[in-house]
């Protein structure tokens, strides 16, 4: 199993979530966060932390946000995105964004 960014981190990018993390599994795209399915070893130390409550468990991923399980994937599978191992400023407008509906149209991949 792996854990899984869902559609609050899009136009938000918190980066707490990468602080914590100790196998350094964050990769990041324009206006997105996600995760390296192969690297993530299931801990769980990110989910409390990012702000916009986007980190589930593969099994515990919301029905609407079903689809994320595969762009988690594919965007990784790109190789177009570099991890991120520290913790950075969010977006600029990240909390005029946090807990807005159907942002998969603004995912820049």
């Amino acid at each position: 199993m792996t854990h899984v960014v869902t559609e609050n981190c899009i136009k938000c990018k918190y980066t707490d979530c990468v602080d914590v993390c100790p196998v350094d599994c964050f990769k990041e795209g324009p206006n997105f966060l996600f995760i390296d399915p192969d690297e993530c070893i299931d801990c769980a130390v990110c989910v409390p932390e990012c702000p916009a409550e986007a980190i589930f468990a593969e099994e515990d991923v919301p029905a609407d946000q079903q689809e994320f399980i595969q762009i988690n994937i594919e965007m990784n599978e790109s190789g177009k995105f570099k991890n991120i191992t520290k913790r950075k400023p969010a977006l600029a407008d990240a909390d005029e964004w946090n807990g807005k509906a159907d942002k998969l149209q603004y995912l820049e991949r």
